[in-house]
């Protein structure tokens, strides 16, 4: 099971939390792992099957209430058994964690430079501060942030370079070993590559070992020489990445390698065609018109912080997040609209929505200018607009059922009375795969799983019986099996209710699996847009180019 030489172990770990309403049993169940110096573990499976309970449990970072049974070692020492001294040591000296989202490590009233110094001189407290300040400019710059940003806050770094910051914190103290939760979930394919890169090759060059816990098999392939396959607590399969992945002993790991390939498969090879994806939605048109017209649509943003400098300023200080973008959406189709963080797609899906008054241009929904009507009169024609948003848990209220939020846009645009409604959410809760509807009626979100929560999030968009749905990365935070359960919900409904798609993602084999044609956005404008499979075979810009190459992909580690 064990040996001397492994830095990291797990015996046969359990944990239970306290109990909650409908959960019971064990988290963590039997689970026995090791890992040797300077190995890159790769843990997977499925969103609450016990990844982060894990690595959690190994640095003792659970509640007091938490039961725990077994034994979790480190270079032979009991990490249960440690007191408190010791593991303060522990973590951060020997052990380090790099969380999913970096804002929740990083305290927003700090400087860069700060977080480097306190977290240098809580463990090594004889270090002086000119000897810190050298060291931590060394690290910080070993993973591409320059020195001159050192007394810069956290809010004014992209979510790559807060990650890059993380990374960066965690290697200050050379610890043996980094746990990686989710590490790179929320980034766009080009940030999430150099963010693995430069921790692969700077955790190399240490000797520092890697357990990389995540729900994305590609990247688990292409950064781990071990993975270990969780489901339902335990672990189901171990061993070296190409064995596992070219043939995986366990149905469950099977399933896995097959809802991500599933995605991944090029549907040029003939094997995937998914249900109700077709190229032929012109056919469907209602009218000769596109039911989504946007032209030279600019949202522009001045950096003056009051009126008076926005007015009498000589060098405003401007940014584009949309510049210029022109693209049409026919009925029936589904647009894919792909780029990085920060390129302004999301920026842009509110502007078409007019949720953002555009600073240019225009945006005609089945031929009505938006741009030119008043807020009351946008209103109305929402209804006919609706969105589903990337953190389904953010976004509903956890004080209302999932009744309640389903039915909130039926009694705002005045559609039906409660008991209709009623009626009507129960319809569409078991179309929406929530069955039986009234099983879920009457609870909470938190009392679902992320899944689940996603499809109350669509059910609740199509309640109005909307033409248009802007989808802001509806499956990125779901793991591969949920993600294909879900786009394959969303494209029966599609069929059913003759939806239009306006699907943004940063995943780019998601786009192509679902998408009949993707606009590839960079610095606020359109640079290439073109049915998929042009896309992906020929690409003619650049930067669609560097997109590309830097998607992880599955089948190329078979």
């Amino acid at each position: 099971m064990t040996n001397d030489y492994s830095l990291f172990s797990v015996e046969n770990l359990r944990v239970a939390y306290p109990q909650r309403r409908g959960q019971s049993g064990w988290a963590v169940d039997g689970v026995s792992l090791t890992l040797q110096p300077g190995g890159k573990l790769g843990l997977v499976g499925e969103s609450g099957c016990g990844k982060s309970t894990l690595g959690r449990a190994a640095m003792r970072l659970l509640p007091d209430s938490t039961l725990i049974e077994g034994r979790v070692g480190f270079e032979g020492e009991s990490v249960f058994e440690m007191n408190a001294s010791r593991l303060r040591r522990f973590r951060g000296e020997a052990v380090a964690l790099i969380f999913q989202d970096p804002m929740t490590r990083l305290d927003p009233l700090m400087t860069v430079g700060e977080h480097c110094i306190e977290t240098l001189q809580a463990h090594r407290p004889n270090l002086n501060r000119q000897l810190a300040k050298k060291r931590a400019i060394a690290i910080l710059e070993a993973v591409k942030i320059p020195a001159d940003r050192w007394s810069q806050f956290p809010h004014e770094f992209s979510g790559g370079m807060r990650q890059r910051v993380a990374i960066a914190l965690a290697l200050l103290l050379d610890p043996k070993l980094i746990v990686a939760d989710e590490p790179t979930t929320s980034l766009d394919v080009t940030v999430a590559a150099q963010i693995m890169q430069e921790l692969t090759r700077l955790c190399a060059e240490r000797g520092t070992a890697i357990l990389l816990i995540s729900h994305d098999l590609a990247m688990v392939a292409e950064y781990c020489d071990r993975i270990a396959v969780m489901y339902g607590g335990k672990v189901v399969e171990t061993g070296p990445v190409d064995r596992v992945f070219q043939q995986p002993e366990h149905e469950y790991t099977r399933s896995l390698l097959k809802a991500a390939l599933h995605i991944q498969a090029d549907s040029e090879t003939g094997k995937i065609e998914p249900t109700g994806k077709k190229e032929n939605y012109q056919l469907k048109s209602e009218s000769n018109l596109p039911l989504l017209t946007v032209t030279n649509l600019q949202q522009h943003y001045s950096l003056e912080s009051n009126l008076l400098d926005q007015l009498f300023s000589r060098n405003r200080q401007v940014i584009k997040a949309v510049d210029g973008v022109s693209l049409e959406l026919e009925r029936g189709e589904i647009l894919g609209l792909v780029g990085e963080s920060g390129c302004g797609k999301s920026t842009l899906s509110r502007s078409i929505l007019q949720l953002i008054p555009s600073t240019g241009g225009k945006v005609e929904f089945q031929g009505i200018n938006l741009t030119a009507l008043s807020r009351d009169a946008v209103r109305k024609h929402r209804r006919q607009m609706q969105m589903v948003f990337q953190d389904p848990h953010a976004c509903l209220n956890p004080m209302m059922t999932v009744g309640e939020s389903i039915a909130d846009p039926l009694l705002i645009h005045k559609l039906a009375r409660s008991d209709e409604a009623k009626k009507q959410v129960l319809q569409m809760l078991e179309r929406v795969g929530l069955t039986p509807g009234e099983d879920f009626f009457g609870r909470y979100p938190g009392e679902l799983s992320g899944g689940q929560q996603q499809r109350v999030s669509i059910a609740r968009a199509l309640i109005t019986r909307p033409q248009l749905i802007i989808c802001d990365e509806p499956v990125s935070m779901l793991d591969a099996s949920v993600q294909t359960q879900v786009l394959e919900l969303m494209l029966e409904l599609k069929q059913e209710f003759n939806l239009t798609y306006l699907f943004i993602t940063h995943d780019l084999w998601v786009a192509r699996f679902f998408c009949d044609r993707i606009a590839v956005m960079n610095a606020g404008k359109i640079v290439e847009i073109g049915k998929t499979r042009d896309i992906f075979t020929h690409p003619q810009h650049p930067y669609t180019q560097q997109l590309l190459q830097a998607a992880p992909l599955l089948a190329r580690t078979n």
